[in-house]
């Protein structure tokens, strides 16, 4: 499976950024989606997946309300819609695929990832 992360920029603070994530290679709908950041001198880290069996969404607290996960198999994509970024939220994102995955939020269970697309937000 290749994945492929676009839809990364600068943006203000305050502002909205929509990340996708281009599958191919694979059974699209088979595989758990998810996003993981990583900021310079940091480890990377969970920020939303989406399940493949219900397409149930899970964030880690620091995003919700603000970030958006879905996917459409039909284009085998998988986006993030990020609102009222803030510079905290500036890291490079990353997509991963887990194949029947469930434990979503585990980095070491994705079995696929992409070579990621960087977001800096500005104060």
């Amino acid at each position: 499976v290749q994945l492929v992360e676009s839809g990364g920029g600068l943006v203000q603070a305050g502002g909205s950024l929509r990340l996708s994530c281009a599958a191919s290679g694979g059974t699209f709908s088979k595989y758990t989606m998810g996003w993981f950041r990583q900021a310079p001198g940091k480890e990377r880290e969970f920020v939303a997946a989406i399940r493949w069996s219900d397409s149930s969404t899970y964030y880690t607290d620091s995003v919700k309300g603000r970030f958006t996960i879905s996917r459409d198999n039909a284009k085998n994509t998988v986006y993030l819609q990020m609102n009222s970024l803030k510079p905290e939220d500036t890291a490079g994102y990353y997509c991963a695929a887990d194949y029947l995955g469930t434990a979503v939020v585990n980095l070491g269970r994705y079995d696929y990832w992409g070579q990621g697309t960087q977001v800096t937000v500005s104060s």
